[in-house]
């Protein structure tokens, strides 16, 4: 494992990324750091945002900004990008276990193509974890760029192979136009930002758009379905918004919604809030 959350707190984490020792803004940390002030001192680099918006890395020596590391069973490209994000979201590894877990139990029930649609797929990290349980897997994104990189990571972690179809669109009119073709999924995977463009402009809100995307997900659903897993990390979504959010397009399916926090746990024994979740397992 590459990746160790050693501290967190004033705003900040402190945390271990392949052989890089890094600092990056933590929003809710809203407490005191644990470690002693040499320790936050001893970094490579610190990630700091900008009151007028954005942000830049303060280079303490001399690192590589792309370099890849193993993670959750994943082998994954990581980019010190200049917003400050990696390419990859440790809070998601409980998730993706669970995806695992999920498919797995069913193929072992019962031997056929399980098909799982991921939306927003960003790196890859929920599709490549699909496929390894031996699902086929549809992966769309906006950004072609975000796409290559997820083929990136595909073929660094062997899985270059496997039957996933890579999808640069718009998540809302692809879904809608999913719904016209007929096709059905027995899972559906999503994580929505607060804010995004497609391909060709489109814009998304998630307070718009959010509810047309979940009705026409709802009707890609297999009859023989068997989950959706939805996160988010937009403010005020809290996993009771999410739950309710998920119910209301999924309460004629037989199953039940569960809901939560995404978290990272620090090397000082506290949970660092990552985002929200909320998923429909069947019945």
């Amino acid at each position: 494992m590459d990746y160790r959350l050693l501290d967190s707190g004033n705003g900040k984490r402190l945390e271990i990324v392949g052989p890089y020792r890094l600092v990056r803004p933590a929003p809710q940390a809203i407490w005191p750091v644990s470690l002693p002030e040499k320790e936050w001192a001893r970094t490579d680099a610190e990630y700091e945002r900008s009151a007028k918006g954005g942000g830049s890395w303060h280079w303490n020596r001399t690192v590589e900004r792309e370099f890849d590391i193993l993670f959750s069973d994943l082998a994954l490209r990581i980019r010190l990008t200049d917003f400050g994000h990696l390419g990859l979201f440790p809070e998601q590894a409980d998730t993706w276990q669970w995806v695992r877990d999920t498919i797995r139990n069913r193929l072992a029930e019962r031997e056929f193509n399980l098909n799982i649609l991921n939306l927003f797929a960003y790196t890859g990290g929920s599709t490549l974890a699909a496929s390894q349980a031996g699902a086929h897997v549809v992966h769309v994104d906006a950004a072609k760029g975000v796409v290559d990189w997820a083929r990136e990571n595909a073929k660094l972690s062997h899985m270059d192979d496997r039957p996933i179809r890579w999808i640069v669109d718009d998540a809302l009119k692809f879904v809608q136009r999913e719904v016209r073709r007929g096709s059905r999924y027995h899972g559906i995977i999503l994580d929505p930002p607060s804010f995004g463009r497609g391909p060709k402009g489109q814009v998304f809100k998630i307070e718009n758009q959010l509810m047309p995307l979940l009705d026409a997900c709802s009707q890609l659903l297999d009859r023989d379905a068997l989950f959706v897993l939805y996160t988010c990390h937009t403010p005020g979504f809290t996993p009771l918004v999410l739950s309710n959010q998920l119910e209301a397009y999924l309460h004629k399916k037989r199953g039940a919604v569960e809901s939560g926090e995404m978290t990272v746990l620090d090397e000082q024994g506290r949970q660092l809030p990552g985002g929200t979740y909320a998923r429909w397992l069947a019945g």
